[in-house]
């Protein structure tokens, strides 16, 4: 929230004093034309043009000084205009010194042009002499001029105030967009890591059963993968016809491991789902969680499942393996579902959801998010 009052730069100051005498002197310069056509209608001898505008202009330059100082204290002072009985306190301030003045100020213009100016005595009669219409126009002028810089010193607070909250709005949005992308970072840093040594362990007890060919096979996927997840980590989505790709090079690494056990079934890999954005290494976690869920539980063959189905904005992916009551001998940390929550709530929001449950026996993963990327 913004609560600092920003004083007036000295800078500003001269710039709205040429403004205002700037809008005075148009002012000053259509009723100087008035008054110039009214006599030239009438006939008979009449002063220049030059000379009426003269007239006009100085008898209000007090209005001028007036409105530079209304313009100066609000701008110095802000808070004034925050409440109307604090506009109100300020305008009847003005008008009780002002009127008297700007009478004065007509009285002695009078004296002067007359040749009669000889002291302060005949300036307040002269004042008091001059008609209640007269003195309910200076009211008036007096009025005019204070809304007047009212009206403008409000528009040009709240104005500032706007671009005020929009810059704490903006500094905001950049400083949560900073730290989602650190969170992303410090995701796939867990993420990465924890998919390499995995990979690693499925390549060492190649090596330990002394198969040199299939460990080198190993070797040769292990890079592949490795080139993929370099590349892909540094872009916030991929297609998912490169994902599924990446997801048969790892389970082509992992069968080197398990041999013929490893049974994977994918289904709905269509063109509609294949067109499709999703973030880079999603599905290789959930893969990872079921193997080790399954195959690590038992000697049997595996039966992870795997489909993809695809609307015209959505795409859902439906991940399970058996719930056997055995467990495994590496549960993990529980680090994938976690890390694959947190990477689809930065990607999407609430535009995405990962859900999981017992199902028929089944350990269900379902992830439903858009068919692409919010940027595309």
């Amino acid at each position: 929230m913004i609560t600092a009052q920003n004083p007036p730069r000295p800078s500003s100051l001269p710039k709205a004093l040429l403004t205002i005498v700037l809008i005075w002197t148009v002012l000053c310069a259509i009723g100087a034309v008035g008054n110039h056509s009214d006599e030239l209608q009438r006939g008979g001898f009449s002063r220049s043009y030059a000379h009426m505008f003269w007239l006009w202009w100085r008898e209000h330059l007090l209005l001028m000084a007036m409105s530079f100082g209304c313009y100066a204290f609000f701008t110095a002072r802000p808070a004034a205009l925050g409440s109307v009985p604090r506009i109100l306190a300020a305008y009847l301030l003005v008008a009780a010194v002002f009127t008297p003045l700007d009478l004065l100020n007509a009285g002695m213009l009078k004296l002067y042009d007359e040749g009669t100016l000889s002291g302060l005595a005949p300036v307040v009669d002269a004042a008091l002499a001059r008609s209640r219409f007269w003195q309910f126009m200076a009211l008036v002028w007096v009025t005019f001029t204070f809304v007047a810089v009212v009206a403008v010193c409000s528009w040009r607070e709240g104005r500032r105030r706007e671009q005020a909250w929009m810059r704490s709005q903006s500094d905001n949005l950049k400083l949560r967009l900073e730290l989602e992308q650190q969170r992303l970072l410090a995701l796939r840093g867990q993420l990465e890591p924890h998919f390499l040594f995995n990979a690693l362990n499925a390549i060492s007890a190649l090596v330990r059963s002394d198969d040199k060919r299939v460990a080198l096979d190993g070797i040769n996927h292990l890079s592949a993968l490795l080139r993929y997840a370099l590349e892909a980590s540094a872009r916030d989505h991929v297609g998912v016809r490169e994902e599924c790709q990446f997801l048969d090079d790892y389970l082509a690494l992992q069968r080197l491991r398990y041999g013929a056990r490893l049974q994977v079934s994918v289904e709905g890999d269509s063109e509609a789902v294949l067109a499709g954005d999703m973030p880079p290494l999603l599905l290789q976690p959930l893969i990872e969680n079921a193997l080790r869920h399954d195959l690590d539980c038992h000697d049997r063959p595996s039966d992870i499942r795997v489909a993809f189905a695809a609307t015209v904005d959505r795409l859902s992916i439906h991940v399970s393996n058996p719930a056997g009551e055995a467990r495994s001998a590496n549960p993990g940390l529980g680090l994938g579902l976690r890390h694959t929550r947190a990477r689809l709530q930065l990607a999407y929001g609430d535009g995405a959801a990962l859900q999981t449950g017992l199902k028929d026996g089944r350990f269900v993963v379902d992830i439903r998010m858009p068919l692409h990327a919010p940027d595309k």
